[in-house]
Formats: structure tokens, C-alpha cells, sequence
């Protein structure tokens, strides 16, 4: 099943084109990496897709609903962290969960604290669930994040940018939790700058100044350039695009 669809998604900023013509499908059960530099037009495709923001023309659809005229429907099959997610500091890891909860109307009862459970164990923060938010790490502050986005169990799953600072050993981690929600079919649209984690995903969109330059698995374009690593085939790219 097809989760995200776009054609010829484009967002102008007056003579700023920030989103180009973008074309892309996603399926269910795949991460697919959006991969650029900063600025290259990453968040902006994000807040298109999530209904945040209307495009200046093209479309998009996120699980068979328009991002437009069906935003506020969007939002029942979709999770989304943004690159500033809002855990409140001053709240305990189940506090923030169960505060996410009531804003995506979860009903209170047993189901809901299976759920809690379930993604507590799921994201390893059983033991600090009675923390408080500004006292975890950064690596432990995504993973609730995340516990936090997956709450209403969303059917397509948005990530910005999400493990932006986060050490070596908590980008596993994480990793390996989205890894999990692909056996629920979960469609996941992943935006990194970092290019050896974008080989982790099926496949890859590398966009560069809002135009999406290639679409394909991470070894066919890095064999297309006849390059070790997916930067290096990157960096082929862009200059050839530039004209260098």
C-alpha cells in the first residue's frame, strides 16, 4: 500500500523556491530517507506532509488522505516529531506520554496503559518513567519523543531530523526501534544530514536547494557513481547538477 504520495509538491517563500517539483511514494513498512543538507528543503516537505503547511501548488496524500482538504482527518494516522519536539521538562516521562495521549484523544483505561506499558519496554525508559524530562539525556529525551509520537499508534510516521546530536551509541538505538515498527507496516519518512545513516534506510530521496536530484536504494545510486559510500556518490551528484 502506497502511504505517502506527492506530485509535484512545491512551497514558495516569495522567490525562494523551498520544495521543487517533488515527486516521491512511500510504502508501508518502508523507511525511506529525505537526505540533504541543511536547508536543502527537508522541513518544509515535512510540514507539507503533516498538514502544517499548504503547498504553493502540487499535492500530497498521507494514507489516502489529501494534506489539504483532509488535514484535520491527516492527523488521526500520522505521528510526527519535529526537529524542536515538545517534551515538557518539568513533566515526568509518563506524565508527558499520558499529556500526549489526551491531545490525540487516547481514551483512558486499560488499553491506554497496555499502550504506555508497551512502549515504555518498547523505547527501554521503564526504569526512568518517573523522571523528569529535563533530567535525561538527549539520547533517552528522543526515544520519549518517540513513545510520545507512537502513542495513538499512527500508521505513518513522520521524523525530522531526529537523531540531530544525539551519541553514536543512542542513534543505534534508535535505529533499532524504528527497525521494530516496520514489522507493524508502519511507513516511515525519515530526514537526516547525516548520509551513513540514510544507508540504513530502503530507500533514499537526496534533495539538494528543494529539487530531488535521485530516488532509489541507497546501492544503486552509490553504484550508479561507482562510490564506497552514499556521501561520496552524494557529492558526485550535486556537482553534476551545479554543473561542476
Amino acid at each position: 500500500m502506497t502511504a505517502i504520495k506527492t506530485v509535484n509538491l512545491t512551497r514558495k517563500f516569495g522567490d525562494l523556491i523551498a520544495v521543487n517539483d517533488l515527486n516521491i511514494e512511500v510504502e508501508a513498512g518502508e523507511i525511506f530517507g529525505l537526505v540533504g543538507p541543511d536547508g536543502a528543503g527537508k522541513t518544509t516537505t515535512m510540514r507539507l506532509l503533516t498538514g502544517i503547511m499548504e503547498p504553493t501548488r502540487g499535492e500530497a496524500w498521507v494514507y489516502n488522505r489529501h494534506t489539504v482538504k483532509e488535514a484535520e482527518l491527516l492527523k488521526d494516522n500520522i505521528g510526527y516529531m519535529s526537529q524542536r519536539f515538545g517534551l515538557y521538562e518539568d513533566l515526568t516521562v509518563m506524565e508527558n506520554i499520558n499529556f500526549y495521549a489526551d491531545i490525540y484523544c487516547v481514551k483512558p483505561g486499560a488499553a491506554r496503559d497496555e499502550k504506555i506499558k508497551e512502549l515504555l519496554g518498547f523505547s527501554a525508559l521503564t526504569p526512568f518513567k518517573d523522571r523528569l524530562a529535563g533530567k535525561l539525556s538527549g539520547g533517552m529525551k528522543q526515544k520519549a519523543g518517540l513513545a510520545c509520537a507512537l502513542i495513538h499508534t499512527p500508521k505513518v510516521l513522520f521524523l525530522d531530523e531526529p537523531t540531530n546530536g544525539v551519541d553514536p551509541v543512542s542513534r543505534r538505538d534508535f535505529w533499532g526501534i524504528l527497525y521494530q515498527l516496520l514489522k507493524e507496516k508502519v511507513a516511515i519518512l525519515f530526514s537526516t544530514s547525516y548520509l551513513d545513516e540514510a544507508e540504513r534506510c530502503k530507500r533514499v530521496g537526496l534533495i539538494h536547494k528543494g529539487r530531488l536530484l535521485r530516488c532509489d536504494t541507497p546501492d544503486a545510486i552509490k553504484e550508479e557513481k561507482s562510490a564506497r559510500t552514499l556521501e561520496a556518490a552524494f557529492i558526485e551528484i550535486i556537482k553534476e547538477y551545479e554543473g561542476g
